[in-house]
């Protein structure tokens, strides 16, 4: 049983960047004990992975059992239910990973599925399958957006040098991982401070790319209209978030430039209300990549959800620039908590990825 869901977890990955904000979902169809069909959510707006699994079969599907990574849907969307299609197909037995949390679903398609004499097993590799959808559990449940603060730092916690320079503090293996997950969220965030040091482009350079959107924390409007950014607007999507007190001239040469502004009240960025404003965009993710500036005003908002972070096996000093900027923090009773690490070696670096300990905005 373990083997086929296994197999299904696999598929379900190979959607990732490509169905925000749905959810990733893998099929898998045995028959007589053979693999008869394959399948995986491959785009937004496109067939659910149980059709795409039904339409792959070799043979007959009457009597087939099918493992998905989550409860099939059962209402109609952009595709038709998955339901219907089960009960069409004939199948015996579905074996389900994840219970879905949109209450158009949760809990209703085993009910349909079983007055049609289909027997509906729960819970198979339930952890497994929960952790490929984190982001899409909390999108549907909170409708903002999941948040990942990325930072790549030295052993002491700096990512740069006093002048600036960060070029490179990690290896290129960590640095790929960094693009895969540019590629799985819906959107990559930088602080204005991050353009003006190192004018970045903010895409996507992995296999099959799929470019986030951008958006640029700039509450007075800094942002060079030569910078990298600003120059590819029209090609890769573009927000720019900035205070209600921003100079308008500037704010009109950058609409004419092709890229978004969304204007917050105050005199910096208001992070809550921002984020508030991309979940009701269908922006379900957002990888945080810095300044430093940046991560303090998502921490201090209670806004980052999950915290990767690459160690370099170097020292670079107190002179150097911390991951985080100032935070007020008098007392250390007072700092942001996270979770245990899960570590991963990337090279000579190290991955440590923490969760929230108040992770729900």
């Amino acid at each position: 049983m373990n083997g086929y869901m296994k197999r299904a977890i696999e598929l379900a990955k190979l959607g990732a960047g490509f169905t925000n904000p749905n959810p990733l979902v893998g099929a898998v169809i045995v028959k007589d004990g053979r693999v008869i069909g394959e399948g995986y959510h491959e785009r937004y707006g496109g067939p659910h992975a149980e059709r795409n699994a039904i339409s792959h079969c070799t043979e007959d599907t009457r009597g087939a059992d099918i493992y998905v990574t989550l409860e099939p849907c059962c209402h109609r969307g952009k595709q038709p239910p998955c339901t219907e299609a089960l009960i069409e197909a004939g199948i015996r037995r579905v074996y389900i990973g994840s219970d879905d949390p949109n209450p158009l679903v949760s809990g209703k398609s085993e009910g349909i599925l079983r007055s049609h004499g289909i027997e509906v097993v729960k819970g198979v590799m339930k952890k497994e399958c929960d952790s490929l959808n984190d982001i899409f559990f909390y999108y549907i449940t909170h409708g903002m957006p999941y948040v990942i603060m990325k930072a790549a730092a030295s052993l002491d916690g700096r990512i740069a040098a006093r002048t600036g320079d960060s070029k490179w503090i990690t290896n290129e293996q960590s640095r790929a991982h960094a693009h895969g997950t540019r590629k799985r969220c819906a959107a990559i965030m930088v602080g204005i401070n991050t353009v003006l040091a190192d004018d970045p482009m903010l895409n996507c350079r992995c296999a099959e790319p799929s470019d986030p959107v951008r958006v640029i924390c700039d509450s007075r409007l800094r942002i060079p209209l030569e910078s990298n950014i600003m120059k590819t607007a029209r090609d890769i999507p573009t927000v720019i978030a900035a205070s209600e007190q921003a100079p308008p001239e500037k704010a009109e040469r950058i609409k004419a430039a092709g890229a978004e502004i969304i204007f917050t009240d105050g005199e910096r960025v208001d992070m809550r209300a921002l984020m508030a404003e991309l979940g009701r965009r269908g922006i379900d993710s957002v990888l945080a990549e810095g300044g430093a500036s940046l991560h303090a005003s998502l921490l201090k908002a209670g806004l980052v959800n999950k915290l990767h972070l690459y160690i370099a096996p170097k020292i670079i000093g107190g002179d150097g620039r911390p991951a985080v900027g100032a935070m007020g923090i008098d007392r250390v009773s007072e700092a942001v908590s996270f979770g245990a690490p899960a570590a991963t070696a990337l090279g000579g670096d190290m991955l440590l990825e923490y969760t929230a300990v108040k992770g729900d905005g």
